[in-house]
């Protein structure tokens, strides 16, 4: 294929790494952001995500350049719309979404791909998405080509990447689902749909699925704990049937912006049809309630070990919401930082990925010293087992009560 001008709406987490991979198979890339700061670090060469090295992008020279003028968007062949689809209090918010499809509205010109990559919930493309670009009075389909194909990026994943992870492609007809297949042939696997609703759908199935088994195994947690019963255990003894299972695992709770976001769109969906989707709400209120449970557990052990919860000291290692990550969206450890504080206890955290911890009417500061805070601390909890905090160095602390399942010698574990 002919080297194509592409333009990026969205250079974050899931929009840098596919406009690196475009850009490596000989196409030119403009990634448009109203974030100036993540503008300027890409054209420096500095990665502003880490799911894509300052490396890769240095080797890319001037094939990947970005703007905070969407005029760029103009002189472009495909357009690849990655813009963030938060939940703000539970309710799905597509005004980012929105705000990105009119930018390239604007700039929109006869014969362009346009390619959806936001999760979002199906019937988004065709029924908020096109009819923005058609006010342009090019239709879709026609004038102009119009596809989905979500982001699969899981931050922190050595193993896949957009390389060796199959894209889902579907389009408002068949010439523009090939076209855009043909754009993603590039850079690896595709798989194609019979329309764009059954690949947004797909999207949000697959982060459904990761959110109620986790739920599952984060329920089950507190039944074992109940029972005198150890979850770790129990969930590699079933994981050796060959068959019929697939392990999860507990955990403090879910983070970032899939599992804990992605379903809610599906929920308010089907609500919007009269057709509740149980599983989905279910499950979200059982992981929103996990950090609560946690910080409970947290005070039962500190009572357990002769101390009260009150004016102890507890050390949260590991506050990002995934190990190995710099990813702090929707991290359980800020609504258990909140609970302790709310129960007398003083919190501190350490965490080689984040400088700060934040939650609505709360904020603290990384310890700088994490030797020393272990060993001041009372209680250190392990949230997240990032590669820096090895055996040797967490054996520092006094006590650990660990949520991960990977400190065999923890006092206390989930």
């Amino acid at each position: 294929m002919a080297e194509q001008r592409i333009g990026m709406v969205g250079i974050g987490y899931a929009g840098l790494p596919m406009a690196v991979a475009l850009a490596r198979v000989g196409n030119r890339v403009w990634g448009y952001d109203i974030d100036y700061r993540r503008v300027d670090k890409v054209n420096a060469g500095r990665s502003p995500v880490d799911t894509v090295t300052d490396e890769e992008l240095r080797a890319l020279g001037p094939d990947l350049r970005a703007s905070t003028d969407p005029a760029v968007l103009g002189g472009c062949d495909v357009i690849l719309v990655c813009a963030p689809t938060p939940v703000d209090n539970g309710t799905p918010n597509l005004e980012p979404l929105l705000s990105a499809t009119r930018a390239v509205r604007d700039n929109l010109r006869r014969g362009q791909l346009v390619v959806v990559e936001s999760t979002t919930h199906p019937g988004t493309t065709d029924g908020l998405v096109q009819p923005v670009l058609e006010e342009t009075g090019l239709r879709a389909g026609v004038d102009f080509n119009l596809a989905y194909s979500p982001e699969r990026i899981d931050p922190g994943n050595a193993t896949f990447g957009v390389a060796n992870t199959p894209r889902v492609v579907g389009g408002l007809t068949a010439a523009c689902r090939d076209r855009a297949a043909a754009l993603y042939e590039q850079v690896g696997t595709v798989h194609l749909t019979k329309s764009m609703r059954e690949a947004e759908a797909a999207k949000i199935l697959e982060n459904t699925y990761r959110q109620v088994n986790t739920a599952l195994a984060n329920e089950f947690s507190q039944i074992c704990w109940a029972m005198d019963i150890d979850v770790w255990d129990t969930i590699h003894a079933a994981s050796t049937k060959p068959y019929g299972f697939a392990p999860f695992w507990p955990g403090a709770g879910v983070g970032g912006h899939c599992i804990p976001a992605d379903p809610m769109y599906l929920v308010h969906a089907a609500a919007s049809l009269g057709r509740p989707f149980r599983m989905a709400e279910t499950a979200n209120e059982i992981n929103e309630g996990q950090p609560l449970w946690v910080a409970d557990r947290i005070c039962k052990e500190l009572e357990a070990g002769g101390r009260s919860a009150v004016a102890a000291t507890v050390l949260l290692l590991g506050v990002t919401y995934k190990a190995d990550t710099a990813d702090v969206r929707h991290t359980p450890a800020g609504p258990i930082a909140r609970a302790l504080q709310e129960r007398g206890v003083r919190v501190r955290f350490h965490d080689p990925y984040a400088a700060e911890l934040s939650w609505p009417g709360g904020h603290i500061e990384r310890e700088p010293d994490l030797a020393a805070a272990l060993a001041e601390a009372d209680m250190t909890v392990v949230l997240q087992r990032h590669r820096e905090y090895e055996p040797a160095v967490i054996g520092g602390a006094r006590t650990v009560f660990d949520t991960t399942g990977k400190v065999p010698a923890a006092a206390g574990r989930l």
